[in-house]
């Protein structure tokens, strides 16, 4: 649980609350209730709804809190959210979804190479299947890397009967 002092507007974890608590008005406290949060001019802070929608490359990831109805809930945005530091916010997002290009590609030639795996044995000799269709299949697997929009949208390969 999350609970937000009203005086700084600080948001804390319950157990850091409650050292708060213990430091500022030298009480140690035994069952947290909303009204002993309350008590100390404390409000708890609700879950907010993800964010959603956005691109391959966001998340949803908390943004603070807000509040709505008299209530403090969790504010989730889109992200990564990218700022200018050593290095431009611009940078920072072609350095990242360089890097997601690359983790989502590895994970699509991982997914690839299980299903040549997993049919290997069609390409033996004595394999009782037609083999120009199952060398066909694998051909397409191997040829994933190639379609237009990898490694994000994969039109895969039926495979044989």
């Amino acid at each position: 649980m999350k609970i937000r002092i009203r005086e700084t507007g600080q948001v804390l974890f319950q157990h850091e609350w409650e050292k708060w608590v213990a430091q500022t008005y030298a009480k140690s406290l035994s069952g947290i209730t909303e009204e002993v949060i309350n008590r100390f001019n404390s409000d708890v802070v609700f879950e907010g709804p993800q964010a959603s929608g956005g691109t391959v490359y966001q998340y949803s990831q908390s943004f603070g809190v807000e509040q709505v109805d008299g209530k403090w809930y969790t504010k989730y945005v889109l992200g990564p959210i990218f700022t200018d530091g050593e290095t431009t916010a611009i940078e920072q997002e072609v350095a990242y979804k360089s890097l997601k290009d690359a983790e989502q590609a590895q994970n699509i030639r991982n997914q690839r190479n299980q299903m040549l795996k997993d049919c290997d044995w069609t390409q033996l000799e004595d394999s009782p299947v037609d083999k120009i269709l199952w060398a066909s299949y694998r051909q397409s697997l191997r040829d994933i890397t190639e379609q237009s929009g990898f490694p994000w949208e994969i039109q895969w390969a039926v495979q044989p009967e």
